[in-house]
């Protein structure tokens, strides 16, 4: 049982009326609570499980701005998809509810800052030139004065009065532009930024080429030095191809399936992560840096893949790190407006009839050799290359993947995919 909820939100406009609701309710039900205001979500969650306590997020993440959603942690950490399913189960009425105003606390904030700075005992970002990519993010305002403290030279960029719903994993035209023409203005090593709510990250290198979510992860759990990752199916394959762990349980999409694999991990091994294709990165064990222990923080985190890509390339640079890599590319997008239904039919269509499913996307004369349907359909084309199909599961949108030994054969397959599955569902 518990007498306190931690709650904070992220910048869409009707985030604090909803944070006024929820504390209202918990009040009703003489549960105190204690307001973060605006913070990133791993910062509160971090916060509420070094205080032992549940906590709300009040935060749509990446998905459009005139929705908004509710994310919640028990003391230890993410709910499961069990916790979920409990918590649609119960419904119960409150009387009539005062909304005040929130007092808010600096302490998530703060907390989250020292977390990462005080693992370092000399500025190693000294003589490094970093941008943040500001927008609406809810870690804006923390950001800067935690680079600054690691030694940065911090340029701030594209600070929004608007809530942009920024997707890591389809990035628009407009910000891959705008990242490649600040490096080059202001002479930049890396650019950072993040979703809304500041758990999935968003780092470009000193050219202002975004890197991809599972590359920067895998980035950071070898600078981590990591035993065991826990990573979805979507995520490269280079990194489940036995040349850098020594284990990798690939799982469903979706952090509570990452968490769930750290359990089984975590009896083998005892430096465990877990990434997705977005770049969340998640810390599943305590980790020793630099004499300093990192505690574990399994729920999607921003910062540390960044930091830790950034110490990596401290006497480098970001592309000769990811250079270094083998030659193997991912792209994404995605189909707004596409029901789950809609998605669902389409990978139903696949598992009745394979032909008629890449004929319907544009890649009847592919050929497939195999798939898997852990998440969706991944299909393994003859050539190697991959097209994953899913629905997004916060949003109505169809979510395509692809991966091949070459860039533009990854976006080709993709934009081929997408394009005709909206001229068949949206004629």
């Amino acid at each position: 049982s518990f007498d306190t909820v931690a709650l904070a939100i992220d910048n869409r406009p009707s985030s604090y009326g909803m944070a006024q609701a929820c504390a209202a309710a918990l009040a009703d039900k003489g549960v105190n609570c204690i307001f973060y205001g605006v913070v990133p979500t791993p910062a509160l969650a971090f916060q509420s499980m070094s205080d032992n306590m549940p906590a709300i997020m009040v935060t749509g993440s990446h998905i459009p701005f005139e929705r908004n959603g509710l994310k919640f942690y028990r003391p230890d950490g993410e709910i499961t998809k069990h916790d979920e399913a409990a918590i649609l189960s119960v419904e119960d009425t409150c009387s009539h509810l005062e909304l005040k105003e929130l007092i808010v606390s600096e302490m998530a904030a703060v907390n989250y800052i020292s977390r990462y700075t005080s693992l370092f005992s000399t500025p190693f970002l000294k003589n490094k030139r970093i941008g943040i990519y500001e927008h609406s993010s809810a870690g804006r305002d923390l950001y800067k004065p935690l680079f600054i403290a690691l030694g940065a030279e911090v340029v701030s960029l594209g600070r929004s009065d608007n809530f942009v719903p920024i997707d890591t994993e389809a990035v628009s035209k407009e910000d891959r532009e705008k990242a490649r023409s600040w490096a080059k203005e202001f002479d930049l090593d890396a650019i950072f930024s993040t979703d809304g709510d500041g758990d999935r990250p968003l780092i470009a290198d000193e050219a202002g080429e975004w890197l991809r979510g599972d590359i920067l992860g895998l980035l950071c759990s070898l600078a981590l030095d990591a035993e065991a990752v826990a990573i979805p199916v979507s995520c490269n394959s280079i990194i489940s191809s036995g040349r850098f762990f020594k284990h990798v349980k690939l799982t469903k999409i979706g952090s509570p399936y990452v968490i769930e694999a750290f359990n089984e991990l975590s009896r083998s091994y005892s430096r465990i992560v877990g990434f997705e294709a977005n770049g969340g990165f998640l810390l599943g064990s305590d980790i020793c840096i630099n004499e300093q222990n990192l505690h574990a923080l399994p729920t999607r985190d921003a910062v540390l893949p960044a930091i830790m890509l950034l110490y990596k390339s401290r006497n480098t640079s970001i592309s000769a790190l990811v250079n270094e890599l083998p030659t193997r590319y991912t792209h994404s997008d995605r189909l707004q407006g596409i029901t789950t239904d809609k998605s669902q039919s389409l990978i139903s269509m696949g598992r009745e009839n394979l032909s008629n499913l890449l004929s319907y996307i544009g890649l009847e004369n592919e050929g497939a050799i195999s798939t898997d349907m852990t998440d969706g359909m991944r299909i393994t084309l003859r050539d190697g290359c991959i097209v994953h199909l899913r629905a997004s599961g916060n949003a109505p949108e169809l979510r395509c993947y692809a991966e091949a030994n070459l860039l533009n054969r990854a976006q080709d397959l993709v934009n081929t995919t997408l394009a005709n599955i909206k001229k068949r569902c949206l004629l």
